[in-house]
């Protein structure tokens, strides 16, 4: 008696579509074709890449483009605040008859002055202070509790003192610059990480060579902070300085603006203000960049 066998069924899916030589003599319409495989592209770089100097100009346009609608349309009268095209007329005059730039190296001038000396002051003593536990002891503690005291408030004491020339002014953003800078330069010293000072004194340094390659060093991006920080605070106390007795600055001629009601010249004093402030701010973050070339930070996404 003979038995049949049958072939085993296969439990897998038919394949017999698929060729499974793909040798030479294998025509291509028998080849099974890969689908084509897209390349993975980050989500952030999917999207329009826009000019950084585009973005960060475009929301002061659509701001001027706003306040200039909003002049044509009667909706912001030239006695509340005049238009954008009045206030850039007004400058172009007071560029040509000189007076502006005569009050801008006026009130230049003083803060420079009064940059140097707070600088010099606010400097010394925080280094003082950080460095050593006895002038931590005797400067740390009037230093806190004359900053507390509004700068502002000190004027008609600088007048009865100084009298009513540069000296007042010039002391007025001394006061206000030493401050920032005594502080942060102070919690820039004191936050230098004790580990690196073992490892120099594991190195040989003396006390000297600590503060010089060590101490310093770690300071610095606590300073910088510190002077960007004052050179806002030294455009400030410009203001209220020029604002008492001033026969010539930046000041001097928003008060002449105020009694004649001129809101077009007082707006372009703000702007000069905020020009200048601006314009040292940048040559600030230029000299950070280029001393804290060792420091690698984060920059943003």
């Amino acid at each position: 008696m003979s038995i049949s066998h049958a072939p085993p069924s296969s439990p897998g899916p038919d394949i017999s579509g698929i060729s499974k030589s793909h040798g030479p003599g294998t025509s291509h319409s028998e080849r099974r074709t890969a689908p084509d495989l897209q390349p993975v592209v980050p989500a952030s770089s999917r999207h329009l890449r826009v000019p950084r100097w585009l973005r960060r100009t475009a929301g002061p346009l659509l701001l001027l483009a706003l306040w200039q609608l909003l002049s044509a349309t009667g909706a912001l009268t030239a006695d509340v605040l005049a238009s954008p095209g009045r206030i850039a007329q007004v400058g172009w005059d007071l560029v040509g008859d000189g007076s502006l730039p005569s009050a801008m190296g006026t009130s230049l001038r003083r803060v420079a002055f009064g940059l140097l000396f707070g600088t010099v002051i606010g400097t010394g003593l925080a280094l003082v202070s950080g460095l050593f536990r006895i002038g931590e002891d005797l400067v740390d503690a009037p230093v806190q509790m004359l900053r507390t005291v509004p700068f502002v408030g000190l004027i008609p004491l600088f007048i009865i003192w100084f009298g009513i020339g540069e000296t007042p002014k010039i002391a007025i953003i001394t006061l206000g610059v030493t401050f920032p800078l005594y502080l942060n330069v102070y919690a820039g010293i004191r936050g230098v990480d004790s580990a690196l000072i073992e490892a120099g004194e594991s190195l040989g340094l003396s006390r000297w060579g600590l503060v010089r390659h060590v101490v310093l060093p770690g300071a610095l991006p606590g300073a910088l902070t510190g002077l960007r920080y004052s050179l806002g605070i030294a455009w400030l106390a410009l203001v209220f300085a020029e604002q008492v007795n001033a026969d010539a600055g930046i000041g001097f001629l928003m008060v002449q603006a105020r009694d004649f009601l001129r809101t077009d010249v007082i707006v372009v004093c703000l702007i000069v203000y905020a020009f200048l402030g601006l314009l040292a701010d940048f040559v600030v973050r230029s000299l950070e960049r280029l001393l804290l070339q060792w420091r690698p930070t984060f920059t943003g996404r």
